[in-house]
């Protein structure tokens, strides 16, 4: 888990953020989903430092990262601001081009920094998700049973942060336990890590921050970019078990927002690198070094 690799704290401009960093290669930024931190890649790290310098951060509002008390309108948790972090860590580290793969909340962070910074990433990968625009304007009785997160993170602070608080444990294992289709596919070690920051009270709130973000000043960015695409080679991941893969054309859903896109489903739930690791690593090399 993390071998050889170095753990640092980047002081960007607005933001201390948790960095850690190993391997060779060309640089390769992970970024993590809820309500986790970059522990989640520990399964398939050390694979991709073969091929890669990886670097993995929390997001801001998790982890050990900053955790900002959430402005009014949630814009210091907008994701074109949590991009502008990502961004910023990887030029001080002297990465000005690379490589990015997010999962879940660090899908919808790479996906505005691919908007935003188009000339940064030379292949973006996404897991498990399709994008927020669609889920918020098309969102039914399904989506929001399964979903339903999405309506409890958004209420009004400090709603959903006390009752969270009350035992942050038990819903973090809710989370977890609910999203995952795969048994045991949380070691020990990445538990205890999840449970350690989700005790934090900081955390839960920016998490929260997060959410709310998502569900206003992200949506009119969104809207304002409706016909602008992602260029650069995308590639989709997905769990077949899980809502996303039963419920979306995911494929169709990207397409309308990317010029090049591939993917496909997974046999597990949302958490592809800890429920189906094999798998999710060498897809990813595969689309990120092709014919290697």
């Amino acid at each position: 888990m993390f071998t050889n690799f170095e753990s640092t704290i980047v002081q960007t401009s607005q933001a201390a953020i948790k960095t850690v960093i190993g391997g060779k290669g060309e640089p390769l930024l992970l970024l993590h989903g809820y309500p986790q931190t970059y522990f989640m890649w520990h399964k398939i790290v050390d694979l991709l430092a073969r091929d890669f310098t990886v670097i993995a951060t929390d997001l801001r509002g998790y982890g050990d990262s900053s955790k900002p008390q959430g402005a009014a309108d949630s814009s210091n948790y907008a994701k074109r601001v949590v991009a502008r972090d990502q961004v910023e860590v990887m030029s001080q580290l002297g990465y000005e081009e690379f490589y990015l793969v997010g999962h879940d909340r660090g899908g919808r962070v790479a996906h505005r920094l691919t908007l935003d910074r188009p000339q940064k990433v030379k292949k973006l990968a996404v897991l498990d998700i399709v994008p927020t625009y669609e889920l918020y304007t098309t969102a039914d009785r399904e989506f929001a049973t399964a979903y339903y997160h999405w309506f409890f993170l958004i209420q009004p602070f400090p709603l959903p942060e006390k009752l969270i608080g009350a035992d942050p444990e038990y819903f973090l294992r809710t989370c977890l336990n609910n999203w995952s289709k795969i048994p045991d596919a949380f070691t020990p070690e990445a538990l205890a890590e999840y449970l350690r920051c989700f005790r934090d009270p900081a955390v839960i709130h920016g998490t929260c921050e997060d959410y709310r973000a998502s569900a206003t000043i992200d949506l009119v960015h969104d809207e304002r970019d409706l016909e602008q695409k992602i260029t650069c080679p995308l590639l989709v991941l997905w769990g077949s078990r899980g809502i996303i893969g039963k419920k979306y054309d995911v494929l169709a859903s990207w397409r309308k927002r990317a010029v090049n896109v591939t993917g496909k489903a997974l046999d597990c739930g949302h958490f592809l690198p800890e429920e189906a690791p094999n798998i999710t690593y060498s897809s990813l090399r595969e689309f990120l070094i092709p014919n290697s």
